[in-house]
C-alpha cells in the first residue's frame, strides 16, 4: 500500500507541477501585463519554485562532454563497458591523456541516489584518469527473472568490475561501498588475485559506527531489524519491469535524509524564490540543478538494504572481525599489497569523525607507509567528494596518494 499511495501522490503532483509551470511561465511571459504589476512577478515566481519541487524525475545523465585539464578543453569519451542486471560498468575517459595514465574504478554508493550523485567527482577525476564508474541500476527496474541482490552480489560485482579494468587499478569508494570495497579488497588480497587494487580510497564510509556515532547510525541501532523489514520495506507495483521485487524504495530514504535538514532544505527554496523575483536567474538555477540531482531517487532491494543495516550498524561485522563473504570469512588483516587513504570530513553528519579510519587500524598486515589518513577540513558529508573543497584540496591529495602507489601496486598485482 505504501508504494501504491505514493505512486498516486506522484501522479497528482506530476499534474499540479504542469499546471504551475504553465501559471509561471504566463504570468512571466514578456508579453503579459500581469508580469509588470501588482503580486504578478511574486506569484510567478511561487508557481515555478512549486513547479520545480512537485515535477516528477528519472534518472539524470551524467552529461560530462568536456574538462579542463593543463589550462586547456578536452573532449571527453563515455561509454558503457560492462552490462549487468544490477548495475553497469561505464568508462569516461578525456582526449590527450597518456597512456600510462592510472585507472580508477569509483564505486558509487548504493543508498537511494543514481551514481551521478558523483559527477563532480568524476568530472575532476577524469582530469588525470581514465575513470571507471559503478552505475547502479533502479531495483524497481529489473525484473525479477534476474533474481535477488545482497551485499555478497556487490562485493561479487566489484571483483568482477575490476577483473575487468585489470591488474593495477586503483578503488575510491564514497560513503556507503567503503564495507563491500574493502571486503573485496581483502578477499582479493588474501587470495593472491592478479586483478587486486594498487590503492583503496575511502571517503566518509561506515567502516565502525561506534566512532562518533551519528543520527543515522543511532537510528540503525535503536530498532530490530525487523521494524526495518516491515516498516520500511515495499513491493515494486505492477507498473514496473520489477513488479513484485521487494525494496527499499528511494522515494523514503530522500524523505529521511531531507528530514534531518529540513530547515535547510525549505531555507534553500526560500532563497530561490527570492533569486526568481528580482531576476538572478543563474543562482536559481544553481539550487535547481542541485536538487534535480538530489531528488533524483531510486530504489534498492531489500535484501542489500537489510543486510547493510544488519551487517554495518547493528553487529559493526567487518570491525568484529565476524564478516562472512559466501562462507569465507573476510580478513581485513589479509590486505599487504593494496595502499589505504581514508578521508573524513570535519563536519560530516552522517558518517562521524573516526568511522573510516578505522579501516586503518584494521588493516593490520598493511605496512604503515601504505597507510594515509586525510581529515577535510570544514567539509560536511557531500562536500567530500563535490565542490570546490573536493577540487582544490581533496582530489589533489587522492593523485598524489595513487601516484605515490601506484608503481609499488602494479608489481605487486604482477
Amino acid at each position: 500500500m505504501l508504494y501504491h499511495a505514493y505512486e498516486l501522490q506522484r501522479a497528482w503532483l506530476g499534474g499540479a507541477s504542469a499546471w504551475a509551470s504553465m501559471g509561471a511561465e504566463m504570468l512571466a511571459s514578456p508579453y503579459s501585463p500581469l508580469g509588470y504589476m501588482g503580486l504578478g512577478p511574486v506569484t510567478a515566481s511561487a508557481l515555478e519554485v512549486f513547479a520545480h519541487a512537485a515535477a516528477p524525475r528519472g534518472k539524470p545523465a551524467f552529461g560530462i562532454e568536456t574538462v579542463e585539464a593543463g589550462g586547456k578543453s578536452f573532449a571527453v569519451e563515455e561509454a558503457t563497458v560492462v552490462n549487468r542486471p544490477f548495475g553497469d560498468l561505464k568508462r569516461f575517459v578525456r582526449d590527450g591523456l597518456p597512456e600510462d595514465a592510472p585507472r580508477l574504478l569509483v564505486v558509487a554508493p548504493m543508498s537511494g541516489h543514481y551514481a551521478t550523485l558523483l559527477r563532480g567527482t568524476v568530472r575532476r577525476m577524469i582530469e588525470s584518469c581514465e575513470v571507471y564508474v559503478t552505475d547502479w541500476a533502479d531495483a524497481k527496474t529489473v525484473p525479477m527473472s534476474e533474481g535477488l541482490f545482497d551485499l555478497d552480489d556487490y562485493i561479487d560485482y566489484l571483483v568482477g568490475f575490476l577483473e575487468h579494468i585489470g591488474p593495477g587499478a586503483h578503488v575510491m569508494a564514497v560513503c556507503q561501498p567503503s564495507v563491500p570495497a574493502l571486503a573485496a579488497t581483502a578477499l582479493m588480497n588474501a587470495e593472491g588475485h592478479r586483478c587486486r587494487p594498487a590503492t583503496l580510497t575511502m571517503m566518509g564510509g561506515p567502516i565502525d559506527t561506534r566512532e562518533s556515532p551519528t543520527t543515522v547510525n543511532d537510528l540503525a541501532m535503536e530498532r530490530p531489524i525487523e521494524w526495518f523489514r516491515h516498516t520500511v520495506i515495499a513491493t515494486v507495483p505492477m507498473q514496473h519491469r520489477g513488479a513484485g521485487r521487494r525494496v527499499y524504495p528511494g522515494f523514503l530514504q530522500l524523505a529521511g535524509f531531507m528530514s534531518m535538514n529540513l530547515g535547510q532544505h525549505i531555507l534553500s527554496h526560500y532563497e530561490m524564490f527570492k533569486h526568481l523575483t528580482i531576476g538572478d536567474e543563474d543562482s536559481a538555477q544553481a539550487t535547481k540543478d542541485f536538487y534535480d540531482e538530489y531528488r533524483s531517487v531510486c530504489d534498492m532491494t531489500a535484501e542489500f538494504y537489510l543486510q547493510t543495516v544488519e551487517e554495518v550498524f547493528q553487529k559493526h561485522s567487518l570491525a568484529n572481525g565476524t564478516f562472512v563473504h559466501r562462507g569465507q570469512s573476510v580478513d581485513l588483516g589479509a590486505i599487504r599489497d593494496t595502499a589505504i587513504l581514508a578521508i573524513e570530513g570535519e563536519r560530516d553528519d552522517i558518517s562521524g569523525i573516526g568511522q573510516t579510519r578505522a579501516a586503518l587500524d584494521l588493516a593490520t598486515g598493511l605496512d604503515e607507509a601504505k597507510k594515509q589518513y586525510f581529515l577535510a577540513e570544514g567539509a560536511g558529508h557531500y562536500g567530500i567528494f563535490n565542490g570546490s573543497r573536493w577540487r582544490t584540496k581533496i582530489a589533489p591529495a587522492v593523485e598524489a596518494f595513487i601516484a605515490r602507489h601506484g608503481r609499488s601496486g602494479l608489481a605487486a598485482a604482477a
